[in-house]
């Protein structure tokens, strides 16, 4: 079900045990070769894939398209709210589901600088409510939910997400293939080692002069629908575990 196509009184006769999901993404550079709305296009398309396959037992919140993105700032085209500004919109968010009745909400991020706002505001939530013992509120990232494409298709190199890299060039590749430019002549970036496993600060240009890391110059659509496959099967996975979820234990 989509939030956006329903009227309000549709909406109040949902059950509140239904998951509402609050796609997150972002607007930002991606090198020389991608588009700036790439975390959005290929979230959009996990959602989509997604959506088809749990009917009306989930409700889908319009894609957010702005994220926290002040990292890439000094690339031109990126739009960005700032961190402690993201931080309340995703409170915010969360806390309209919960006044309209609803106690099972997700966070489905598709952009690396939403990670830890999209923790914290369902740490935060988690505390406002404290009293509550039927709330489930998550935070997922969709390539961190298990698939391991590179063990799905040998030709695969990388083996973890990167910023417009072979991954995120495949799927746009796949979905949206006029807006890839030159991917094939971009030089690739090398993720390094920042003081690991020390969590490090950093904008996008400590570590990037052109604004990719990664290699995108072996991506190709055909690995990109491999991707869209397993990322929203692993979404699908989750939501089944959150529609089965018996709203009182701690495992689920």
């Amino acid at each position: 079900m989509q939030l956006a196509e329903m009227n309000w009184p549709a909406v109040a006769a949902l059950p509140k045990s239904t998951p509402v999901v609050i796609p997150i993404a972002a607007l930002e550079q991606h090198g020389r070769h991608m588009p700036v709305f790439t975390d959005s296009l290929l979230l959009g398309e996990v959602v989509r894939r997604a959506s088809e396959r749990t009917g009306d037992r989930v409700l889908w919140a319009p894609l957010t398209w702005i994220g926290n993105s002040d990292h890439h700032l000094d690339f031109p085209g990126t739009v960005s709210a700032a961190p402690r500004i993201y931080l309340d919109l995703l409170n915010n968010l969360f806390e309209n589901f919960i006044f309209h009745g609803f106690h099972r909400l997700l966070f489905i991020n598709g952009h690396g600088g939403n990670i830890v706002p999209a923790q914290q505001a369902v740490f935060e939530t988690r505390q406002r409510h404290r009293q509550r013992n039927d709330l489930l509120l998550l935070s997922a990232t969709y390539w961190l939910l298990g698939a391991k494409p590179h063990e799905l298709a040998p030709g695969i190199a990388q083996q973890r997400m990167g910023h417009a890299c072979e991954w995120e060039t495949s799927m746009v590749l796949r979905l949206t293939p006029h807006l890839v430019h030159g991917h094939d002549q971009t030089q690739p970036v090398e993720f390094g080692k920042p003081f690991e496993s020390a969590n490090r600060g950093w904008i996008t240009k400590d570590r990037s002069a052109p604004g990719h890391i990664g290699d995108p110059r072996t991506a190709s659509a055909d690995k990109g629908e491999i991707m869209f496959r397993a990322f929203s099967d692993d979404v699908v996975n989750l939501l089944e575990r959150m529609i089965a979820w018996d709203g009182k234990s701690w495992s689920g």
